[in-house]
């Protein structure tokens, strides 16, 4: 008999009873006057997330590299999976008590946990049936499809044209993720299982675009920690939205091989 650890509840646990540290802080870091309590569990909340951030993408990188299915793959997607599971909880969670506004943060660190979650369940799901978890990823879509939406008429209605700092335009990444992941549980939803091509293609779009998030948020949101010449070359825009091709290509692979194999089939029929 094995085993089962409820990773998500006792993560969520963990970070929850570490919120008080950073509450009302403008960054993951106390205030001067504050008990040396809170000063270490916002040193650890931040180093956490930073952590989750660099071994995610780094070990996503391998796991998009290596063939996959294979050993390494499985061990390279399980460490990125706790990895930016840890980072988006901490980045998710933190975010509404933050001084400075934060509601783009706060969407972003919910879209790629949910992406996160939901497509690591795909490739550990031999069957993807019709059942709660697509209903409730269908509500999570279409509120962060929904709040897309929302941020850009704030954002166009704001004297500043932003919200919390963001452009509109950025809020169309929130529509576009979600309305197509909300299309992906109706998938699940009225077809009731999915076929196993129709499975690896979910997991492979949902972990490149929460990769994605990361990288973009690393590379164009933390550009200032990079040299001046970084910043002024193209290297990090490329770096930044480099999941979005690989993604592409892998889901292209899979839906030609596919095809490949059921050419014989449909040659003998």
């Amino acid at each position: 008999m094995k085993l089962r650890i409820p990773v998500f509840p006792v993560l969520l646990a963990a970070t929850t009873a570490l919120l008080p540290s950073i509450a009302l802080a403008d960054t993951l870091q106390a205030r001067p006057g504050d008990p040396a309590w809170m000063h270490l569990g916002a040193d650890a909340l931040l180093w956490a997330h930073i952590a989750g951030g660099a071994i995610g993408m780094i070990t996503g990188v391998v796991a998009l590299a290596v063939r996959k299915g294979q050993r390494v793959h499985r061990a390279a997607g399980s460490v990125f999976f706790l990895a930016m599971f840890v980072a988006y909880a901490i980045g998710a969670g933190v975010a509404p008590f933050l001084e400075t506004g934060q509601r783009p943060n706060f969407v972003a660190g919910i879209m790629a946990l949910y992406l996160l979650v939901s497509g690591a369940a795909a490739a550990r799901r031999r069957d993807v049936k019709a059942g709660a978890p697509e209903v409730i990823g269908l509500i999570v879509a279409l509120s962060i499809a929904a709040a897309g939406v929302l941020f850009m008429r704030i954002g166009a209605a704001s004297p500043s044209g932003t919200v919390d700092g963001s452009p509109p335009q950025a809020f169309l990444l929130f529509t576009i993720a979600g309305a197509f992941a909300a299309a992906g549980e109706l998938h699940v939803l009225v077809r009731k299982l999915l076929p196993n091509v129709s499975r690896i293609a979910r997991h492979l779009w949902r972990m490149c675009f929460s990769l994605f998030i990361a990288s973009g948020s690393f590379f164009l949101g933390q550009m200032q920690v990079f040299p001046e010449a970084l910043q002024q070359s193209v290297l990090l825009p490329v770096l930044a939205l480099a999941p979005l091709p690989v993604m592409l290509f892998w889901l292209g692979k899979v839906h030609f091989d596919e095809w490949r194999r059921q050419r014989p089939k449909a040659a003998v029929a």
